[in-house]
């Protein structure tokens, strides 16, 4: 409780807490990354003029975590944030038009004990409450919720059998527990039989149901937006797992109805990425798909207050997860739909409508950054914010409000997310005044830690293309520092400017490290012709750019001592390791391989999305050309293998399977190549828990100054 005291004390100041008094601050350490305070997704109230956003704090010695809600006036510039006490937990708050706040809790109440239900509660203009209520008493755990605009009604969604007409029936539906044992049993006609990290239950999904709010008490048991349970209707996830979330949900203007995203679970649906936005008006019939022409993704619904129109996001390309997001729009007058956004050529990450209707804002990558870009609905004229001073580097979670302002969030390689202001988005007014920093929720750690400076270049790489990368080292450190080639996943990814709880580049470089990231070819950010050069080639331009990017970092900054390196990465940047150990064998003193891909054969019968693994080898099959799955596996070079190389994974990976790092461990020591091998039996593709990341960090930094600082 001292901890939270804490939290609360500095999440109420404004700016930056003064470092303490000394020489030199400590540098960042892994404890400082698994601990530093994280800041949740703002809610901003209806007349806009405050904000509700919760702050989740890491205990530093049990390492549990937990959230406070906070409470700060958006219309007095020096308000302080309030922390909220609701008498319990509670997370995922959202305003309603009614002026109260919603939120998720598993405080005891009407319904089973231990699971989340929708509360409500109201507070005055200081933050004190003055109502709490229960709204949904339902059988079953609330994963999320959504209000409809005029607080009539509510949308939730959680794991629910199929064949339920309700929200929560005693039956889970999942047909794999024939029993009497307790042995799974899958047909070949289910599709997945496991996803991202967890076994699946067929017959039981993830579901979107809608209740009338009576005095903010959700009433009766829910309609089912996917319909009744009859042959030929949808079956499948809503939210769409394992990411999906209330970004592919959708209310009508006038809350009639919802538009949601959802894929068919069958046979296909592992080789499937089609995505369709489906519209159910709450008669509890069959919902219809509006974008069944389309094959590819169709997702990110995003209703116009005048309720004219539909913003979604769409791919064109059949099972290519990473193919660009055009802005589309559907007359809902008419049914007429036309791109929007064809012409730009940028992938759409969020789409957001101002109140008015007048203007989309939406977020996408762009180089190094991830900035917020205006699209006029009318024309589809694209033009970049320029909401903060400097470089935007990563801005998420916009919520725009009725005067043209906006709230967002921006992380960046050297802090994370904080909350900011910005009076009017459009700069079309006298106040040209960058947006204000609302919140310092990582400044009582930061401010007494050796800050560090990112420099961003760019060279020719492979074919003679611009690629972009940057350098990240401690601040006014002196003397020659040893270089890690970070190399990023995806593999259509980006190690761009934005903080990350995994694979920090301020928490290596704090260690005394040069940390050099390139976007080699197939990075995303740079255009979907750049993106979509990786695929078929894993192993031929990426690492060239690598090369490349490398030798120019060491000529660019020569503090950075390139023979003491090593080289890191994890996913795609795994099978980089992989394929470095047997392709630039001589180069690096150390390797570090987190999930990577192995051996491509055993790559493609293991793995649960197929559609990933078949796009980045021609749409085949193994069995059928297994030429171009071997021309990049890293198996078929383990005889020329000799660098040093920690080897991590997760036995809860099925993206890549844990066996993967085994075959890649065993390698190593058939060959007689010093290695480490570091497992995490309740970890997936990514490492979550607070001491397991503890562990990760410590491991690798022992790693690398085992190798780069003897």
């Amino acid at each position: 409780m001292k901890f939270l005291a804490a939290l609360t004390a500095f999440s109420l100041s404004l700016i930056a807490l003064p470092a303490q008094a000394q020489d030199i601050p400590a540098p960042m350490s892994a404890q400082d990354l698994v601990v530093m305070p994280r800041l949740g997704q703002p809610s901003v109230t209806p007349d806009g003029t405050a904000v509700v956003y919760a702050v989740t704090a890491t205990d530093p010695e049990s390492y549990s975590r937990s959230a406070t809600l906070f409470l700060r006036s958006l219309a007095t510039p020096d308000a302080e944030p309030v922390p909220l006490d609701l008498q319990g937990d509670a997370s995922g708050p959202a305003f309603g038009a009614d002026g109260w706040l919603y939120f998720l809790s598993s405080r005891e109440g009407n319904g089973p004990e231990g699971v989340n239900q929708v509360w409500r509660a109201s507070l005055d203009a200081g933050g004190r409450l003055r109502a709490l209520a229960q709204v949904t008493s339902a059988g079953a755990d609330v994963a999320g919720f959504k209000l409809s605009p005029d607080a009539s009604r509510i949308a939730v969604w959680g794991d629910i059998a199929r064949t339920c007409p309700r929200f929560g029936c005693v039956e889970t539906g999942n047909t794999s527990l024939p029993g009497p044992g307790n042995g799974r049993l899958y047909d070949a006609r289910a599709g997945f039989i496991r996803h991202w990290d967890h076994w699946e239950t067929p017959g039981n999904y993830s579901r979107v149901f809608a209740f009338e709010l009576v005095d903010g008490a959700a009433q009766g048991e829910g309609i089912a937006l996917d319909g009744p349970a009859e042959a030929g209707v949808l079956t499948g996830d809503s939210p769409s797992k394992p990411f999906g979330g209330g970004e592919e949900i959708a209310w009508a203007a006038d809350s009639s109805g919802l538009y949601f995203a959802a894929r068919q679970a069958d046979a296909q649906e592992p080789h499937s990425t089609n995505l369709d936005l489906w519209w159910s008006d709450l008669s509890g019939a069959a919902p219809v798909n509006l974008t069944e022409g389309n094959l590819a993704t169709d997702n990110l619904p995003a209703a116009s207050p005048d309720g004219r129109w539909l913003a979604y996001a769409a791919m064109a390309r059949p099972a290519y997860e990473a193919d660009r997001m055009v802005v589309w729009l559907r007359d809902l007058a008419t049914g007429e739909t036309r791109a929007l956004t064809q012409d730009w050529d940028r992938s759409v990450a969020s789409l957001a409508w101002s109140p008015d209707s007048r203007y989309l804002l939406a977020t996408a990558q762009d180089v190094l950054d991830t900035p917020a870009f205006l699209i006029d609905p009318q024309t589809g004229d694209v033009r970049r914010l320029d909401l903060v001073e400097g470089q935007e580097a990563h801005i998420g979670n916009l919520a725009p409000l009725g005067d043209y302002g906006l709230v967002f969030t921006r992380d960046a390689i050297a802090n994370p997310p904080e909350l900011y202001f910005k009076r009017d988005f459009r700069g079309l007014t006298r106040d040209y005044a960058p947006a204000r920093r609302l919140t310092d929720v990582s400044g009582p750690i930061l401010a007494d830690r050796q800050p560090v400076v990112t420099e961003r270049f760019s060279f020719a790489g492979a074919g003679g293309d611009t690629v972009w990368g940057q350098i990240t080292k401690l601040a006014g450190q002196e003397g020659p520092m040893p270089a890690i080639l970070y190399v990023h996943g995806g593999p259509q990814g980006s190690f761009d400017d934005s903080w990350s709880s995994r694979w920090n580049p301020r928490a290596i470089a704090s260690q005394g490290y040069a940390v050099v990231s390139i976007d080699f070819h197939g990075s995303t950010g740079y255009g979907q012709a750049f993106t979509d050069s990786i695929t078929r080639d894993w192993g031929g331009k990426p690492l060239e750019d690598l090369q490349l990017g490398l030798a120019a970092a060491l000529t660019r900054d020569p503090q950075i001592d390139g023979t003491r390196a090593c080289a890191m990465g994890a996913s795609y940047g795994g099978y980089m390791m992989n394929w470095i150990a047997g392709q630039w064998p001589d180069r690096f003193r150390c390797l570090v391989q987190h999930d990577g891909v192995f051996d491509q054969r055993a790559m493609y019968y293991e793995t649960e999305e197929r559609w990933f693994i078949e796009w980045e080898h021609g749409r085949k099959a193994y069995f059928e050309d297994p030429a171009i799955y071997e021309r990049w596996n890293p198996v078929n070079h383990v005889d020329k293998w000799q660098t040093p190389m920690l080897v991590i994974t997760g036995e809860k990976d099925f993206r890549i399977p844990y066996t993967q790092g085994l075959a890649s461990f065993s390698a190593l020591q058939l060959r007689g190549v010093p290695a480490q091998l570091l497992v995490f039996p309740d970890e997936n593709h990514w490492v979550l828990k607070p001491k397991n990341s503890l562990q990760w960090h410590e491991t690798v930094f022992d790693w690398l100054e085992r190798w780069l600082k003897p």
